[in-house]
Order: C-alpha cells, then structure tokens, then sequence
C-alpha cells in the first residue's frame, strides 16, 4: 500500500508541479524542494482529493511540510 500510495502522490507532485518524479521523496519539502507555492498546494491538495477520494480540511493540508506528511496523512484517512 505504501509503495502504491507513493507511486500515486509522486506522479499527481511532478504532474502538478512540473518536477521530475525521480526528485520526490518522501523528505522532500513541497516549498524549498519542490518549489510549490500556496496555489500549486492548494491544486495538488485538490488533485489529491480527487485522485484518493477523500476530503482533505484547508488547516490540515496548511499543515503538510513534506511529501512524507501529506502521506502519512492520507494514510491515515485510507484505513
């Protein structure tokens, strides 16, 4: 599941984002790595929603610093 939701997040990051998927990690930072600004966020966080069929709350996706918190988050939100 891990490796999957990964998979996932790497493809709609570098989709959105215009980064190559081999630059994602999870440690990746979305502003200082990946040069997301708050409207790149707020559509990936959209995108996510979509993608993953769950809802994400403006405070919390506020709160993803890495690729590896928004992961873990959605995970959470999975089981």
């Amino acid at each position: 599941m891990d490796d999957e939701l990964l998979a996932k997040m790497k493809k709609l990051i570098a989709e959105k984002l215009e980064v190559e998927e081999d630059k994602i990690t999870m440690e990746s930072s979305f502003r200082q790595d990946l040069g997301a600004d708050s409207l790149d966020t707020y559509e990936l966080v959209y995108a996510i929603e979509e993608e993953m069929g769950i809802s994400i709350p403006d405070e919390k996706a506020n709160e993803f610093e890495t690729v590896g918190d928004a992961v873990n988050y959605i995970k959470s939100q999975l089981k």
